[in-house]
């Protein structure tokens, strides 16, 4: 069996499969502005004419299926495969169905979703959570403190950002903790990173722009102080009690949700960005609190659905086969 990968040659897509090792093709797509303007012109004419190119690379690669991994770059695939006859699946991140998902569905013959999402129910949908990588799993506490010189008994505070970098997360962290309190592991992102780095002054600190040892990190962890996003459902698979600060400006408000369905679940408590000035001394109750913090990494691990990738493989292969 083989896989290729198709996408954007402007996205992130485009460094990390190749690094990976895999082959990817690319076609102009780009995602719709919510105002007029000509920047929405462009985006609608490169959605015109994204499935005639999406055709053009299934007829060279000839798939036995297709996979969407949602957003407005697998919108065109998936359609273009529906022409071609080619079954195809979705995936869908968010407690949300986005505007791409809900415009290509019609044209999937599966849909896998990472949390329920009111009205997409029947036997098209699957709610499998969302697949983490599997790099990430498997550390041990041991390890990840001694990835980042955690003196033995201290606490550890992890915070993470989103890929370019969350700035209120991030300034929240360096002001409350940049000169004492809790040892931190806090993943700021590239952009923030430079201005960040020189307010930090204790070695109980550590900064990083990225991580190439998340699943230790994780390990290391006693709290997480989080965005919404994917993050989630790693730190559910590590166990990791967890303070939530959705992105406010997230697409339909979907890390709100997201964050809710782990509050509920017992495993995170929930802040909204107008609120960030309550986190450090939320932190600070946790961190006096073993006995919650321990029910809260057993409701997370509960939540968790670390064998989500392989449902979703399982699925796809025998959709191929069918």
């Amino acid at each position: 069996m083989s896989v290729t990968f198709a996408g954007s040659p402007d996205r992130v897509e485009s460094r990390l499969v190749p690094e990976a090792g895999f082959e990817l093709d690319t076609f102009a797509i780009s995602g719709l502005p919510r105002t007029p303007s000509p920047a929405l012109v462009r985006a609608l004419w490169r959605a015109a004419a994204a499935p005639l190119a999406c055709t053009r690379i299934l007829r060279r690669r000839r798939p036995d299926v297709v996979l969407g991994g949602g957003g407005y770059v697998a919108g065109p695939m998936v359609l273009a495969a529906r022409l071609q006859g080619i079954p195809a699946a979705l995936t869908e991140a968010d407690a949300h169905l986005g505007l791409a998902n809900r415009l290509a569905a019609p044209f999937a013959r599966r849909v896998f979703l990472a949390y329920e999402v009111e009205g997409r129910s029947g036997p098209k949908y699957a709610v499998v959570g969302r697949p983490i990588p599997q790099a990430h799993l498997g550390a041990t506490r041991a390890q990840g403190r001694a990835r980042f010189g955690v003196p033995d008994g201290a606490s550890v505070v992890a915070v993470f950002g989103a890929l370019a970098g969350a700035r209120s997360l991030n300034e929240m962290a360096v002001e409350a903790w940049a000169d004492a309190g809790p040892f931190v592991l806090h993943v700021s992102g590239e952009r923030d990173f430079p201005a960040l780095r020189a307010r930090v002054r204790r070695d109980g600190y550590v900064l990083m722009a990225q991580s190439g040892h998340f699943g230790e990190l994780l390990a290391a962890a006693d709290i997480a102080v989080s965005r919404a996003g994917g993050t989630v459902w790693e730190l559910a698979a590590a166990g990791v009690p967890s303070i939530l600060v959705p992105y406010p400006h997230a697409t339909a408000d979907h890390q709100t949700l997201n964050a809710a369905h782990f509050e509920r679940g017992g495993g995170a408590v929930a802040v909204p960005d107008s609120e960030i000035a309550r986190v450090p001394a939320i932190v600070d109750e946790l961190l006096a609190d073993p006995t919650r913090r321990a029910r809260m990494a057993e409701a997370m691990r509960a939540m968790a659905r670390p064998d989500a990738a392989d449902r979703i493989a399982d699925e796809v292969i025998a959709l191929a086969r069918r």
